[in-house]
């Protein structure tokens, strides 16, 4: 009796240590397979067309108001999907064309507006994304339109909605940025519209006819609005309107 006892320990201490020495084994194993590549980050797709700051001619009449227009881009490392972001520069209305896997489209699009375009790189395996430079073009117009207005100014800083920095001399700089499809941005003048009620109220006469893109302006406590006309000599544009507060 004695010795069926002993032998049934022995068996049971073995079958213990058997069973110890696998789940360690399988426990290794476990970790090297959880383990693998970091997805990485996408990369930034390159802007091909329509070009920059041109009027865009080579878009596909579909009607006497709107043109079908070709977009392209370069591929971008790590990228699964593109999201396409169009902006009607004056209108400010948005088409979003998003999870393209290639990398052209066609969007129809206003003859004769301004827009502003932009590719923003996805990867299925991270949360990060990659947005490209923002281009903007004409498209063209009516046959024989050959003088187009200044792009509306993009506001850069304050962004909108933000608290400013304010400099020891009470002041706040604006800063934006202006071009033309057809004129030297050298040759664009600007007037900053900035006040307390609604960026719209009659500029003062040293707010007119700038040729710098940045103006400082002095503030207090408060919330200020601000926005840009550009002028070619010939035709204008507005920016849209920006809010900033100063505490």
């Amino acid at each position: 009796m004695k010795r069926l006892i002993y032998l049934f320990l022995t068996l049971f201490i073995a079958s213990c240590s058997g069973g110890g020495d696998g789940g360690d084994g399988g426990s290794g194993g476990g970790g090297g397979g959880g383990g693998g590549p970091t997805p990485q980050p996408p990369g930034k797709a390159t802007l091909t067309a329509p070009a920059n700051n041109k009027v865009c001619e080579t878009g596909t009449s579909i009607s006497d108001t709107q043109s079908n227009v070709d977009f392209s881009w370069s591929a971008s490392a790590n990228t699964s999907t593109y999201d396409l972001k169009i902006i009607n520069l004056e209108a400010n209305t948005v088409i979003n064309k998003n999870g393209l896997t290639t990398t052209n489209t066609t969007v129809a699009l206003n003859k004769g507006a301004p827009y502003s375009w932009q590719i923003t790189s996805k990867n299925s395996q991270t949360t990060q994304t990659a947005a490209s430079d923002t281009w903007k073009f004409y498209l063209a117009g009516a046959s024989g339109e050959t003088s187009y207005a200044p792009f509306p100014a993009t506001l850069k800083s304050p962004g909108s909605g933000t608290t400013a920095s304010v400099d020891s001399e009470g002041k706040v700089k604006l800063v934006w940025e202006g071009s033309d499809p057809d004129t030297e941005t050298s040759n664009l003048k600007y007037t900053v519209y900035f006040d307390t009620t609604d960026g719209k109220q009659d500029p003062s006469d040293d707010h007119k006819d700038l040729t710098s893109q940045e103006l400082e302006v002095a503030v207090e406590t408060g919330v200020y609005y601000w926005r840009v006309k550009t002028t070619d000599g010939t035709n204008v544009s507005y920016s849209i309107v920006y809010s900033f507060r100063v505490e």
